[in-house]
């Protein structure tokens, strides 16, 4: 692909993630959550775009815009490329919507060229990945598939409009939220174009890199409990202070998940319960969040961490009230056949090895892996790797690079069989 223009698409891809991030709910930052006016808009430029790259398109039940660039022949397997077009509140432009964008942008050049391949091409907008305005997890790729949380309908948003009522505003039935909308006997795999939302590209000079595993994660809230006293007349032998409790937890946390490779711990919200500058805090809450991209690396990591907080308590003569899992998802390792496919489209393009790494954070992709192989390729973040923030930022010279990558892997994609 000698007369691959990076240039011409690093423009443009940059233009539209910037064009697309002006549709925001809010005029002070970019948010994008699911349904909204901005939403509705960011959706219908989405279908354009496709239109423009020679794509079919269509809507499905739960909103996702999602473009059909035909095979060469019929009865061929589907190949589906995708990431998400809601945002996080106050978050970058770059998340998720490149990933759309490159896919996009590859259909448009095999159209340009007149050229279709053995496999149809269905690129997916999501269009609830982040799940900002209704709690919810994977809304989209799920809904997909053919999976409906039970309970959704009813959830309500900050304003008290329903999930269900959102639906019908925006011109979609409720009833038919979680009916599949494509035909999973047909898919020959999924491939997610993203930006790495971390600094490992970054540091290794590497524009590009292809996902090993998704990590799996579980969440937590615990519940400290003490004893509160006033803060200038129990001698500190005698407290029994949950905050202080707590923050021995929070270090224990840390150093064990301090032990390399993909594990890692966070806490990310610390509550005092009726904390008062002069009495001594009697119940804390906090959430505790772990993760690895080897569940059995991260399950030995939550026995080590609870283990060492029971030890704490009983030391300082507090108690953990209760210990509450809120998140609890597999880790996914990525198909073999689509990794080593990325790789050397990697390796073609760049010309040097591609870089392998796990994904931190949690993605489509795994939603798709219930169903069918699945392939994800990183993007290097600039800004010293930050993401979900206003400083998310990517290069043209980058997303130019990862169009090249992916259509050198479309190009040579076999469909092959698919994991059932």
């Amino acid at each position: 692909m000698n007369d691959f223009d990076r240039a011409r698409h690093g423009a443009q891809l940059i233009a539209r993630a910037q064009a697309l991030g002006r549709h925001s709910d809010s005029p002070a930052h970019y948010t994008r959550t699911f349904l909204t006016p901005a939403h509705q808009a960011a959706a219908k430029q989405l279908a354009e775009w496709m239109l423009e790259a020679g794509m079919e398109v269509r809507r499905d039940p739960v909103g996702n815009v999602i473009g059909r660039y035909e095979a060469s022949g019929p009865g061929a397997r589907t190949l589906l490329i995708g990431s998400h077009f809601d945002s996080v509140r106050n978050g970058g432009k770059y998340d998720g919507v490149l990933g759309i964008l490159v896919g996009i942008a590859c259909a448009a050049e095999l159209n340009a060229r007149g050229e279709r391949l053995p496999v149809a091409i269905e690129v997916v907008g999501f269009s609830d990945e982040e799940g900002a305005r209704f709690q919810t997890s994977f809304l989209a790729s799920k809904s997909l598939v053919g999976r409906r949380e039970a309970d959704v309908l009813e959830r309500r948003d900050a304003d008290g409009v329903s999930f269900a009522d959102a639906m019908r505003a925006a011109g979609l039935d409720p009833e038919r939220l979680g009916e599949a909308s494509v035909d999973l006997a047909s898919l020959a795999g999924y491939v997610e174009v993203h930006i790495e939302q971390g600094p490992v590209l970054l540091d290794a000079g590497a524009p590009l890199g292809v996902v090993t595993t998704i990590a799996g994660g579980a969440r937590h809230r615990v519940t400290v409990r003490g004893e509160a006293g006033h803060a200038g007349t129990v001698p500190m032998p005698r407290r029994r202070d949950a905050l202080a409790a707590a923050c021995e937890m929070v270090l224990a946390l840390e150093k064990r998940c301090s032990a390399g490779g993909s594990l890692v711990g966070t806490v990310g919200i610390l509550q005092v319960r009726d904390g008062t500058g002069n009495v001594i805090p009697g119940e804390v809450e906090f959430t505790c969040d772990i993760r690895a991209g080897e569940d059995d690396v991260r399950l030995a990591a939550e026995r080590d961490v609870f283990a060492a907080f029971e030890a704490i308590a009983a030391r300082r003569g507090v108690s953990l009230s209760r210990v509450e899992l809120t998140r609890n998802v597999r880790a996914v390792p990525c198909s073999p056949r689509l990794r080593e496919g990325l790789a050397a489209s990697v390796a073609r393009v760049l010309g040097s090895p591609a870089k392998e790494l796990a994904s931190g954070a949690g993605h489509d992709a795994m939603v798709l892996a219930d169903v069918t192989e699945v392939g994800m390729l990183f993007v290097r973040c600039g800004a010293g790797g930050v993401s979900h923030n206003p400083a998310e930022t990517v290069t043209a010279e980058d997303a130019a690079l990862a169009t090249q990558a992916l259509l050198d892997f479309l190009r040579s994609f076999s469909s092959g069989s698919v994991r059932r």
